[in-house]
């Protein structure tokens, strides 16, 4: 069996990022799709961050009629929801409440019928049958695959949802320290995506996409070099202070470095967390959420070992996002990251859109970077690595 796993389409992204609709994103992927058996699509398979769920269902019908129609016969959709599309399942969640609470295992298979949109999902990758996973999936023996939302609970870096996060586990007595379970991850996650799902639900124009990037237009601001306003300078000067704030405030702990290799390491660091809390005996965990792709030539192993030799591995992302990709497609963030599994085989990562122009990939009217790698590539580019 061959297994083609995949992470964060955003499909139907009102910002335009997710590359699936631009017709050479949508082309690589297909060609990827022959001889496969299995797709697994590991969280965000649609930005529902950004509006209602009409219009991201409305914009994927396309992108998954051809990917079911692309699919050899008999091959299965496996999707396993993240944290941008966390109300897929949010219904089944709750009706296991409902039904008298059942703990989350690493797998569980509420299948196709998880909600009302997982039907409609199921009808559009029609001939491709779908099943559903939750919070994640095995793949093989030794193989097991999460969105990685739940480093969230656990990463130094002060993001939104790390925040947010640390406000409820501060509220329910629960610091990040005692989360450990499937289900305690829910509990200091999901209050924080209801409210972000309910904002989206009634944003009807295109600033939902805005409010959504906060915190990547926040990181570009601390973190820009070269001549800032001066307000700017201010925030940057007093973010260490207002970390610490936060630390002493019951928030956990935090960092105000927000460098490329301090979030690539923070990163890693809180997803290996995750394995070791939740107890997950694999020799491979595949995940996505960060959108960066690893491990990659040139990165340090240690990063993504996990103890007694086993390894992570980051399938990347299919979102073009500029403010991520000063290097072009030598950038780790560069779009089409996949990772291919075959029977008794090791996961191998593989780059789907390394090469393409970044005009064919870029939103509509939006500037592009160059795709060389001898781009602006330095140590002082700013940009995550």
């Amino acid at each position: 069996m061959r297994t083609l796993v995949v992470s964060d389409l955003h499909l139907g992204a009102r910002t335009d990022v997710d590359v699936l609709r631009r017709p050479a994103g949508l082309e690589a992927l297909l060609g990827a799709l022959e001889g496969v058996d299995r797709l697994v699509v590991l969280g965000d398979l649609l930005e529902l961050r950004h509006g209602p769920l009409r219009d991201a269902l409305a914009a994927a019908r396309p992108v998954l009629g051809a990917v079911g129609a692309a699919l050899p016969a008999g091959a299965e959709v496996v999707l396993v929801p993240g944290n941008h599309d966390h109300r897929l399942v949010a219904p089944w969640l709750d009706w296991r409440e409902r039904a008298g609470h059942v703990p989350l295992g690493l797998e569980e298979r509420p299948g196709a019928h998880a909600s009302a949109a997982t039907r409609a999902l199921e009808k559009m990758l029609a001939p491709a049958r779908l099943d559903v996973a939750y919070p994640g999936v095995w793949l093989a023996d030794g193989v097991y695959a999460h969105h990685g939302h739940y480093l969230d609970v656990h990463v130094t870096i002060p993001s939104f949802e790390r925040l947010g996060a640390g406000l409820i586990g501060r509220t329910l007595g629960m610091p990040g320290r005692a989360v450990r379970t499937p289900d305690d991850h829910e509990l200091v996650l999901a209050p924080m995506y209801a409210l972000l799902d309910a904002i989206a639900a009634r944003a009807l124009d295109d600033r939902g996409g805005e409010r959504a990037n906060a915190s990547s237009r926040a990181w570009l601001l601390l973190t820009a070099d070269g001549r800032r306003p001066w307000r700017a300078r201010a925030l940057a000067g007093a973010f260490p202070f207002a970390v610490a704030a936060l630390e002493r405030a019951g928030f956990g702990s935090l960092s105000p470095d927000l460098s490329g290799p301090e979030l690539r390491r923070a990163t890693l660091a809180a997803m290996r967390a995750v394995v070791a809390r939740l107890g997950v005996d694999a020799r491979h965990v595949i995940f996505g959420h960060t959108h960066r792709a690893g491990p990659l030539e040139g990165d340090d192993a240690w990063d993504w070992t996990l103890p007694h030799g086993r390894r992570l591995h980051n399938a990347g992302s299919w979102v073009y996002e500029s403010m991520y990709l000063d290097r072009g497609w030598g950038s780790p963030y560069w779009p089409g990251g996949a990772v291919i599994l075959d029977d008794g085989g090791e996961p191998r990562h593989v780059r789907l859109l390394d090469g393409v122009d970044a005009a064919l990939l870029a939103p509509p009217q939006r500037s592009v970077r160059t795709t060389s790698r001898s781009g602006s590539a330095g140590s002082g580019s700013g940009s995550p690595t």
